[in-house]
């Protein structure tokens, strides 16, 4: 399925484990969709505060350049909101209070549409991305049930029904966007993580892998993600 047949939501949030990895796997599609009046949301399950070679970098410091850098790309691709969970790298456990403050997240964005990384990958090594797959999948099925987690609703908040999701990084995709003409914008979010991005081969890298994936359906470049429909 192509972006033609995609009717675009109003809202959509990016949910993932650390710093750059929505860069890394869908920031093409997130600028397209901004690009075309979507209100993107990025929710940021950790500060990627491990995530340096550098022994004098403290975690602490290295959360604060990360989250900066974060803030940058967004900027970068069209990103309006961004939430910060603050969880400690490579420290992401399947847990209800990691569903329930992404369950919180959702209810206080109330996107119609998720994007995260795909639990189901087939040798995921990370466990931060197996888990914030996990988690942002638990979350949008706890945000739509007004009984679970019922002291959010007691702060205020109400139940969301989010419809679609949006797996990047999967093996399997089955819908894919026409990212020719944001690419540069992927390119141009990933510099701005200055502090991982080293080596410029990577950058090339990205757009090998968006003409591999566009050359199968006649594109220039292209994204794909495991669509799912949730009713």
């Amino acid at each position: 399925m192509a972006r033609d047949g995609f009717e675009l939501p109003k809202r959509a949030m990016v949910i993932f484990a650390h710093p750059d990895d929505a860069e890394f796997g869908c920031s093409a599609t997130v600028a397209l969709f901004a690009g075309m009046g979507v209100h993107m949301i990025y929710c940021a399950l950790t500060s990627g505060n491990k995530g340096t070679h550098d022994p004098h970098m403290a975690p602490d410091d290295l959360a604060q350049i990360r989250e900066k850098e974060q803030r940058a790309a967004g900027a970068v691709l069209g990103v309006k909101d961004f939430v910060f969970l603050r969880y400690d790298d490579g420290e992401l456990e399947v847990s209800m209070e990691m569903r329930g403050e992404v369950c919180r997240a959702i209810r206080e964005c109330r996107p119609d549409l998720v994007l995260t990384q795909d639990p189901w990958r087939p040798y995921q090594i990370h466990p931060d991305h197996r888990v914030a797959g996990w988690s942002a999948m638990d979350g949008v099925i706890a945000a739509r049930d007004h009984l679970f987690h019922p002291e959010q609703m007691r702060d205020g908040l109400t139940h969301h029904r989010v419809p679609r999701v949006l797996l990047f990084g999967t093996t399997e995709p089955n819908i894919w966007f026409d990212v020719s003409r944001t690419m540069d914008k992927k390119i141009a979010a990933l510099q701005a993580h200055v502090s991982q991005i080293r080596n410029p081969g990577v950058l090339e890298r990205m757009r090998g892998f968006a003409a591999t994936t566009g050359r199968a359906w006649g594109l220039e470049a292209a994204e794909g993600f495991r669509y799912l429909e949730l009713g």
